[in-house]
């Protein structure tokens, strides 16, 4: 079993989509086994996405994350990673496939609605970062 981080961003979460999404993650086969609401500072959006400083977008990204409150999940799933990844589809909500999260619930690359680990080793480290001391469901 494999675990990522998944989060329901403010975008999504404001527009009540959260539920949707969701109810998704558990008809995809997910298993939860961490979850939390999160309104963001500042400070801590610009520490998750740390490995984005330097790039143009950092301040928008950042700014959008700590602009109201999310919903943060440690998932479990046979590669989960990669799968999470196709239901979510491309980070512009414009490109990605029809029936994927981005495309139902995202406005634009920006406010795309959901965020999701990319290797097991990011995985690692974000699950950690939201929920580091934290004894997860399941181990």
């Amino acid at each position: 079993m494999e675990r990522t981080l998944a989060i329901i961003k403010p975008d999504a979460v404001a527009n009540r989509a959260a539920g949707r999404i969701l109810d998704r993650i558990e008809r995809e086969g997910f298993r939860i086994v961490a979850l939390r609401l999160a309104r963001l500072t500042r400070a801590e959006a610009e520490g998750f996405y740390a490995v984005h400083r330097d790039r143009p977008f950092f301040r928008d990204l950042t700014g959008f994350m700590s602009s109201g409150p999310c919903l943060v999940l440690a998932l479990e799933a046979e590669g989960a990673i990669a799968r999470w990844r196709d239901v979510m589809g491309a980070t512009d909500p414009a490109k990605a496939a029809a029936g994927t999260l981005r495309r139902e619930f995202g406005t634009n690359i920006e406010r795309n609605a959901t965020h999701g680990s990319d290797a097991t080793s990011t995985a690692a480290a974000e699950i950690g970062y939201f929920f580091g001391g934290i004894e997860l469901e399941g181990r």
